[in-house]
């Protein structure tokens, strides 16, 4: 397994060139670029990046020996929403999943991110659960002729709450290409990631890892801390990864907690941890 990490964990100010060259001395073998908001940092991506911008992306990548390895987004949760009964929303996420698609081939990536769900008040976990579907489906065509893996990740939506949801909805879509984006940390709150990923299995395209302590046991609440220092079973789910066949990136999604920590130490720190997570 090989260490990747977000760029939402990178300052914002820092711009693609000093990130690529910052996050390659930390010592990461690959990095997540992200599809937000304008504005929102010097190193995103937009829905309105150009191919020259792109291209650029991709020459610093290789500069610096730091492929980007997936392409996530912070955009399912706003007007995009693949499960909505809205289908104008449905329609600004598929946009999404096309832009994401594009940039992964540009730049080399072999997976996206994609959030399915959509669940309110107004829009029941079944209304939800079928609108992501066809909206999915709808898209394999061009998955399929883009080859890039789709991973739908289980987030604290609502949609994903045992590992039995998860692989029901990818196996009805029935795509080589649609698989599981899988965070580790997302579900220790409530549940094992170690079960969760002995039924995904094969199913799983990409990883998030992160950490999570308990107050005391599931469904007690708890907080995010920094890697090795929550209750993930990391010697539990590192062997359970390669039982399902996964050899690719760990990505952390983690954030700097140390007010005094120097960028350069919090990179360096991360790194490390992954790094032992790896050889478990």
């Amino acid at each position: 397994m090989k260490k990747s990490i977000n760029a939402w964990s990178v300052a914002h100010g820092t711009d693609f060139e000093e990130m690529f060259a910052k996050l390659s001395a930390a010592g990461f073998d690959g990095v997540e670029l992200n599809i937000d908001g304008d504005n929102s940092s010097h190193h995103s991506l937009t829905m309105e990046t150009t191919d020259d911008e792109l291209k650029k992306i991709r020459e610093l990548s290789e500069k610096y020996s730091l492929p980007v390895v997936s392409i996530s987004t912070s955009l399912y949760e706003g007007g995009a929403k693949l499960g909505s009964r809205d289908p104008a929303r449905v329609k600004a996420g598929q946009d999404l999943l096309r832009k994401q698609l594009r940039y992964a081939k540009m730049l080399g990536a072999t997976g996206i991110l994609v959030v399915p769900g959509g669940i309110s008040a107004d829009c029941s976990i079944r209304e939800a659960y079928e609108n992501s579907i066809a909206a999915l489906k709808a898209m394999v065509p061009e998955i399929e002729e883009a080859g890039v893996n789709v991973g739908v990740e289980n987030v604290w939506n609502g949609f994903f709450m045992s590992p039995f949801d998860m692989c029901r909805f990818i196996d009805e879509l029935g795509c080589k290409y649609i698989g599981a984006y899988y965070d580790v940390g997302n579900v220790i709150a409530f549940s094992w990631s170690e079960y969760w990923i002995e039924m995904l299995g094969e199913r799983i395209k990409n990883i998030h890892v992160k950490d999570y302590k308990r107050n005391g046991y599931i469904n007690n609440g708890g907080e995010w801390v920094d890697l090795l220092k929550g209750d993930v079973n990391w010697p539990k789910v590192v062997p359970a990864l390669r039982k399902a066949g996964f050899d690719g990136y760990l990505t952390a999604e983690v954030g700097k907690t140390k007010r005094d920590q120097s960028w350069e130490d919090f990179y360096k720190e991360v790194a490390d941890a992954v790094g032992t997570i790896c050889s478990m």
